[in-house]
């Protein structure tokens, strides 16, 4: 973890953060749904998403485009799809809301935090002590 903490902000919160998304949504996604808990945990689980999205913003380890990365353009889908889940359990749309938020656990941390497992990346090092 000192090599986590040790690099600049705000990759050690962007990464912290990710891992509470992961653990909490693997929890709400097997746990009862419509319920005072459920709703709750989302909230928290969309906060943490909505750091994770926002803060990637500002890292540029992967620099393709001036200081922009393929993972930005998923950082701003991210962000989109954060709102639209919000917006379909709003309106009741629980089939929406589903979709949305499955596809962003799926893509916007599984997926991409396999990535962050690339030999040279810092998680990877942190990880595998490589």
């Amino acid at each position: 973890m000192e090599l986590l903490l040790g690099q600049v902000m705000p990759v050690p919160s962007h990464a912290l953060a990710a891992i509470a998304a992961v653990v909490l949504g693997a929890a709400q996604l097997a746990s009862a749904k419509g319920t005072a808990r459920h709703g709750t945990l989302g909230w928290a689980w969309v906060g943490l998403m909505s750091y994770v999205a926002a803060s990637s913003l500002f890292i540029s380890s992967l620099s393709l485009w001036g200081a922009f990365s393929p993972i930005h353009v998923l950082s701003i889908w991210t962000l989109f799809s954060l709102v639209m889940a919000v917006y379909h359990a709003r309106h009741g749309n629980i089939r929406q809301h589903k979709i949305w938020m499955v596809l962003l656990y799926i893509f916007a941390l599984l997926v991409t935090g396999v990535f962050t497992l690339w030999p040279g990346r810092v998680m990877h090092g942190v990880l595998f002590g490589v």
